[in-house]
C-alpha cells in the first residue's frame, strides 16, 4: 500500500494556490511532493513588437511576469524557486524544467549548483513551430526539458516499459516530436485571444507523467498558468498542487480542470518491467501442486528432459540444481532462463512453465487489490 510523507495529509491536494510560488512552496510540508513540473518565465528579453510579413502583430510573450531587470535578477529568482522546490521534494522525488535557449542553460547550471542530479535533457521538437518572421535566425523549432533527481542517490520513478510501449515497443529517445498547443486545445480568453502565450500541449505532460510518476503521486507545478499539468494529472489519477499568482490564469485553469474526468483504475495501469513483478520461486509451483515431484519437463528445443524433485530442483543426465542451472549445464551455456527453457504438457500441448508462474502472480495481484 502506498504511503505518503509525514505531513502529506495537510497538503492542499488538487487545488490552485494563489501567490508567489517561492512563498507558497516554503509554506508546504517538507519532503511531501513526488514530482515537480516547472515551466518558469523564459526571460525572452523582447525588444519591441514583432510583426508578420503582412504587418500583422504576433501575440508574443511580452507579459510582465516574463520580464526581469537583468540576468543577475533572473538567476537570483531561479536559485530561490529551485531551493524552495528542492525542500518540498521527497528524497526520491524528481523535477522536470522546461525552457528555451533564452533561459534553459542558466536554469541547468542553477539546478546543478542546488544539488539536483541531472538524469536527461529532453528535446521537445515541435512538429509545427512558429516561423521566424524576421528571417534573421533559424526557426526556433524546439524547447529543452531537464529531468533531474533530487540528488545523486535518489531513486526517481522511471516507468521504462510504459514509455517503450508508448513508442510502439521501441526504447523512448530523448527527442520528442510533438505538436505545439493549437486548435481546440488552445484556450482562449473572453476576447478570443490566446489565454496564455506559452500553454503547453497535454501530450507533452502525458508523456512526462506516465514516464515519471505513478497513480496517487503528488505533482506540483509552481508556474501553473492555465493548468495543463493539473488537467493531465487529474486524468491520470495523480494528485496535483498548482501555484499561480495571476488571477486570470487561475480562473481559466479552475474552469478547465473542473471539466476533466479521471480515467478508470484499469486504464491507468501501465506496462512494468519483469523485474518489478513479484518473485515466484520454482519451488512454489511444486508446493502448490501445479507440478508434482516426479513430473517430467521437456526443454523447449525437445532435446532434453528433466525430473521435478520435491525441493523444487531438477535432475537430468547426472546433474541437478535449479531450473536455470540444469538448463545451462545441458546446453553448455553460461546461463539459461529456466522459466522459458523448460516446458510441461497441457492438453497435449507443450507449454512453458512460465505460464504457471504468471498464474500465481495473477493470484498475488488479486489478493493485493
Amino acid at each position: 500500500m502506498k504511503t505518503r510523507a509525514k505531513g502529506a495529509l495537510e497538503l492542499p491536494l488538487n487545488q490552485i494556490l494563489s501567490g508567489d510560488c517561492i512563498e507558497v512552496m516554503n509554506s508546504l510540508p517538507e519532503e511531501s511532493v513526488d514530482l515537480i513540473f516547472a515551466d518558469p518565465p523564459y526571460n525572452l528579453q523582447l525588444k519591441g513588437e514583432l510583426h508578420r510579413p503582412d504587418n500583422s502583430k504576433v501575440d508574443a510573450v511580452d507579459d510582465h511576469w516574463d520580464q526581469f531587470d537583468s540576468f543577475a535578477a533572473y538567476d537570483a529568482f531561479t536559485r530561490a524557486w529551485l531551493a524552495a522546490a528542492r525542500r518540498v521534494l521527497k528524497p526520491n522525488g524528481a523535477i522536470w524544467v522546461i525552457g528555451s535557449y533564452h533561459n534553459i542553460f542558466r536554469v541547468g547550471a542553477s539546478l546543478q549548483d542546488a544539488g539536483f542530479w541531472i538524469l536527461n535533457d529532453v528535446v521537445w521538437r515541435k512538429s509545427n513551430p512558429m516561423p521566424n518572421f524576421r528571417g534573421k535566425r533559424l526557426t526556433n523549432a524546439h524547447e529543452t526539458m531537464i529531468w533531474a533527481a533530487k540528488d545523486e542517490k535518489s531513486k526517481a520513478t522511471f516507468n521504462y516499459e510504459a514509455l517503450k510501449a508508448l513508442n510502439e515497443g521501441v526504447q523512448m529517445r530523448s527527442d520528442w516530436v510533438l505538436p505545439i498547443c493549437n486548435g481546440h486545445e488552445r484556450l482562449k480568453d473572453a476576447n478570443g485571444d490566446k489565454a496564455h502565450p506559452t500553454q503547453k500541449p497535454e501530450s507533452l505532460l502525458h508523456r512526462v507523467l506516465v514516464g515519471a510518476t505513478n497513480p496517487g503521486d503528488v505533482v506540483l507545478d509552481p508556474f501553473f498558468g492555465t493548468g495543463t499539468t493539473g488537467a493531465v494529472a487529474k486524468k491520470l489519477g495523480r494528485d496535483f498542487i498548482g501555484i499561480e499568482r495571476e488571477e486570470a490564469y487561475r480562473k481559466i485553469a479552475e474552469k478547465r480542470i473542473a471539466k476533466v474526468r479521471r480515467y478508470d483504475a484499469e486504464s491507468l495501469q501501465v506496462s512494468t518491467s519483469k523485474r518489478a513483478q513479484p518473485r515466484v520461486p520454482f519451488g512454489t509451483l511444486v508446493e502448490r501442486g501445479l507440478l508434482a515431484p516426479g513430473d517430467e519437463l521437456q526443454s523447449m528445443n525437445g532435446r532434453y528432459s528433466a525430473k521435478v524433485r520435491a525441493d523444487g530442483t531438477l535432475a537430468a543426465n547426472k546433474t541437478s540444481g535449479s531450473i536455470h542451472q540444469v538448463g545451462a549445464a545441458l546446453e553448455g551455456a553460461p546461463s539459461c532462463n529456466g522459466w522459458t527453457y523448460w516446458c510441461y504438457k497441457q492438453d497435449g500441448k507443450t507449454v512453458p512453465i512460465d505460464n504457471l508462474r504468471q498464474q500465481i502472480r495473477a493470484e498475488m495481484g488479486d489478493r493485493a487489490n
